[in-house]
């Protein structure tokens, strides 16, 4: 099969909850802005510096559990591309991560900005990133406060070495096309697939 046009596996992404206390994320921006005086707050400045590093913490649970996602999927694109007869032995995980952040079919565009994400880039990358670095959550008092502060630099930087650890392929845009559900959302779409056969 030559790649020209080839349907890959969905993405399947799963929710957030049971991952930590999400609310730390609200708390966290609304620290954040009244540290930067827009907002006004009874707490001291090193109290809001904790509360902002409770919420990035979050942020990088909840990347790390897209991350898995993402790499499951990668993995899967690679296995499927293999086995579907694809003369292009170049196609590696780093192939599949570039399509995702870079250059995903517009209705996996569309479908993202539905959901409110605006930044679909770092979103990926961060979570590709992250999910290289760590297997499983670490303990928040593992992290150094420069770490939470700022890990966002650190993931951006840790998705490019992830990049470049191989060389790898980068199909043009319009070689692949996959859809993006919600897990819910996808076991909902096989049921119904199931009752009807």
């Amino acid at each position: 099969m030559a790649l020209d046009h080839i349907n890959l596996p969905p993405l399947i992404l799963h929710p957030f909850g049971g991952v930590g206390n999400t609310g730390d994320l609200l708390d966290g921006s609304h620290a954040s802005l009244a540290l930067q005086g827009v907002i006004e707050s009874n707490d001291d400045q090193s109290r809001l510096l904790q509360r902002i590093l409770n919420g990035r913490y979050q942020e990088i649970r909840m990347l790390l559990f897209l991350g898995k996602d993402v790499f499951r999927w990668m993995q899967q694109c690679v296995d499927f591309v293999a086995r579907s007869g694809s003369p292009d032995s170049r196609l590696s995980e780093q192939s599949f991560a570039g399509l995702i952040v870079e250059n995903p079919p517009e209705a996996v565009r569309t479908r993202l900005e539905h959901w409110g994400v605006s930044d679909r880039r770092s979103v990926f990358s961060r979570a590709i990133g992250i999910n290289s670095l760590f297997a499983a959550p670490p303990p928040i008092e593992t992290l150094s406060p420069t770490f939470l502060e700022y890990y966002h630099r650190y993931a951006d930087h840790a998705y490019i070495c992830y990049q470049h650890l191989s060389p790898y392929f980068q199909p043009e845009s319009g070689c692949f096309d996959f859809q993006l559900y919600a897990s819910e959302e996808y076991a909902k779409l096989l049921s119904d697939q199931w009752q009807t056969a």
